[in-house]
């Protein structure tokens, strides 16, 4: 008989592994397990010695996974991913069915949080938790998708397409006015706004006027490291913004922001609804999932 249960090495070092791999650092994957790096070594070293398999290669500037380590870390990722939303699950008993969403805070609240009030209306037992942040998700287990712009860097997850939206200049309606089919040089000569996103797939401005074939000087204008707060300051006619058309119609319906017409450039990147396949998500997330993928699709037409 094996002297455990389930054949498993000890899980003090599948958890060290798992962070390690993550981080793909010992001394990041310690300052999370509130070890030592030496002991997250230790540990390592441990689990290579059982399966007789590295699974890192030691490099002078870091670590990198084996072929092996890859796919043991993929399991693990996922294994721990469903242990820990079904703990969540089993803390919760008593309370209604809960989904968590990701996303950055100008999706949040300009898609995602109206979309989540029409869906409570009809499922008034499933609970909605949203998780925002304006750089990139790097740890997803306790949520079951995020919504990001172009894939998730996580081989593991599922990606539905959502929709792909325009990108046009946007700014408060009497400057819009003014502006009405103004010339590329004219706009990149007008108080920009920049966006200094902590994703690089953003689009800049620069990048935008280049798809146009534009190749003169762009105006410095003001920087901002928020989408939110980059609109705030066109509606309050202090700057243009570089606008997802359908993300913000919203804001153009209500008046507070114009398009300054004719140029539009498409996004080159999809949004994305990212998580588990299908089968590893619970009811009520799929049900969110469904209600949110028709909800793309009504602002794609």
């Amino acid at each position: 008989m094996s002297r455990r249960h389930y054949d498993l090495p000890p899980f003090t070092t599948l958890s060290a592994f798992e962070a390690a791999a993550r981080h793909l650092s010992f001394k990041n994957a310690a300052q999370e397990l509130s070890v030592t790096p030496g002991a997250v070594s230790h540990q390592i070293k441990a689990l290579e010695g059982e399966l007789g398999v590295a699974l890192f290669k030691r490099q002078h500037r870091g670590v990198e996974l084996t072929a092996e380590g890859e796919t043991l870390f993929e399991t693990l990722e996922s294994t721990f991913r469903q242990i820990s939303r079904q703990l969540a699950r089993v803390r919760q008993v008593g309370e209604t069915d809960a989904v968590t969403v990701g996303s950055t805070t100008a999706v949040a609240a300009l898609w995602l949080s109206p979309n989540v009030i029409d869906f409570w209306l009809e499922y008034p037992d499933i609970n909605v938790n949203q998780v925002t942040q304006d750089k990139p998700f790097e740890d997803v287990r306790d949520i079951d998708f995020i919504i990001c712009y172009g894939s998730a860097h996580n081989p593991s997850l599922s990606h539905t397409p959502l929709y792909r939206d325009e990108l046009v200049p946007v700014a408060a309606p009497e400057t819009a006015r003014a502006l009405q089919g103004c010339s590329l040089d004219e706009l990149a000569n007008k108080r920009l706004i920049h966006l200094d996103a902590d994703s690089q797939r953003w689009t800049r401005w620069s990048e935008w006027f280049g798809e146009l074939g534009y190749e003169g000087e762009i105006s410095k204008g003001t920087r901002v490291t928020s989408y939110s707060v980059a609109l705030q300051i066109a509606q309050k006619n202090a700057g243009i913004a570089l606008g997802w058309r359908r993300l913000i119609q919203p804001m153009i319906d209500t008046g507070n922001l114009s398009i300054v017409k004719p140029h539009t450039v498409p996004a080159p990147h999809e949004f994305y609804l990212a998580g588990p396949p299908d089968d590893k998500l619970s009811s009520g997330a799929r049900s969110l999932k469904t209600w949110l993928v028709e909800k793309a699709k009504e602002i794609s037409g």
